[in-house]
């Protein structure tokens, strides 16, 4: 969009506007670098569509991903690309004050990134104690992120607690694959379960599936939609 196209859509109604972070970490053998950020750029869109009265900022790519010398987490893989915690709410705190001059009510922080979950609610926290209710609210989203409903269905899907695990494995896989199905091969990843934590996988991937991503996208999306109308009154335009 232009600048004068942006004033054109608030001037229409348009008054909210998300946030959305993603992330740049190995994920296994067989997917993509950049996962977080395809799937919260989609979710982002789709939350707004939703809403009916949002418009959605560039995704942050550079998140926290551990610490450096020595590399932690992520970090120990080639490829991860991350920022001190410090830098991120920052980046954060700048982006909202700067909304705030273009007269949005509503900024939506909504991360797709574990250890960017606690900071983004701690910048919403600050510049909410500091506006006062003088300037746009400022909510972080954490419900897209809580996971104890995907947990649950994949369970109902036969999954284990170990299959289902923690990082590259079945739920963002099953994400990523589909709303970027280039971004994932399967026939990469070990045959051997054993082997999966030496590639960067906590769980089991191999099981993925895109019915499974479709339902864990809605899952998230309807939960983001859900906590937003409730701390706004949103209505559907």
């Amino acid at each position: 969009m232009t600048w004068v196209e942006v004033r054109d859509a608030i001037k229409a109604g348009f008054r909210t506007v998300i946030v959305p972070s993603g992330g740049l970490e190995q994920n296994g053998p067989h997917m993509i670098i950049g996962k977080h950020n395809y799937i919260v750029a989609w979710a982002a869109r789709r939350i707004a569509a939703e809403l009916g009265d949002a418009l959605v900022a560039p995704v942050i790519s550079y998140v926290p991903e551990g610490d450096y010398d020595p590399p932690t987490g992520n970090l120990m893989f080639p490829g991860t690309m991350g920022v001190p915690a410090s830098v991120f709410a920052a980046t954060l705190e700048g982006i909202a004050r700067s909304l705030k001059l273009t007269d949005f009510k509503t900024i939506c922080f909504i991360a797709d990134h574990g250890p960017s979950i606690t900071l983004q609610a701690d910048v919403a926290a600050k510049l909410t104690a500091e506006w006062g209710g003088k300037g746009p609210r400022v909510l972080a989203i954490d419900s897209y992120y809580a996971d104890a409903a995907e947990t649950v269905y994949l369970r109902t899907q036969g999954e284990s607690d170990a299959s289902i695990g923690e990082h590259a494995t079945i739920s963002d896989t099953s994400e990523l694959m589909a709303i970027h199905p280039d971004g994932v091969d399967l026939s990469r990843l070990p045959s051997v379960s054993s082997a999966l934590q030496g590639f960067g996988v906590l769980g089991d991937p191999r099981r993925s599936t895109i019915a499974r991503g479709d339902a864990l996208m809605a899952m998230k999306i309807n939960a983001a939609v859900a906590q937003i109308r409730a701390a706004t009154g949103h209505m559907n335009k």
